[in-house]
């Protein structure tokens, strides 16, 4: 797995409270460009978010499932893009950290194209584009009323 961290400088309630707002992903999970639905009950496991990948005219319409789930502590997920990226596992864990919430994003190809790529290969555009879904994360937690 890829991993990245940060500390947010809010609680984590506010973190977990975008997480389980399915509609609020394409605002902090880089590449997530619309969402289409959110299964009722998400995040329960086996619920989904329907979202489309990419730049339009070059959207991929495909889905986020739920895989494991403790609130306000871990959200496991397993993303897709198919044709072009195939399946990633993510995980993310929240604990307390001072008055922040240090939040742990870990990821990796589990199938399809991506997982063809080395790992040395694959690793630091992952690296880049958590880090910057982290940014993103901090930005709406933070912010939100």
């Amino acid at each position: 797995m890829i991993t990245v961290e940060r500390v947010i400088k809010t609680t984590p309630q506010r973190v977990w409270n975008v997480l389980e707002d399915g509609w609020l992903y394409p605002l902090w999970v880089v590449g997530a460009s619309r969402m289409r639905e959110v299964d009722d009950g998400w995040p329960a496991v086996g619920t989904r978010l329907h979202h489309s990948v990419g730049v339009w005219p070059g959207l991929i319409d495909d889905n986020t499932e739920v895989t494991d789930v403790e609130p306000l502590r871990m959200l496991q997920l397993r993303a897709k893009g198919w044709p072009l990226l195939g399946e990633a596992a993510v995980r993310l864990h929240l604990s307390e950290q001072g008055a922040g919430t240090r939040v742990v994003m870990e990821e990796d190809a589990v199938s399809g194209p991506g997982k063809l790529v080395p790992k040395p290969a694959r690793g630091p555009g992952i690296k880049w584009r958590n880090v910057e879904s982290l940014r993103r994360l901090a930005f709406v937690a933070e912010r939100r009323p």
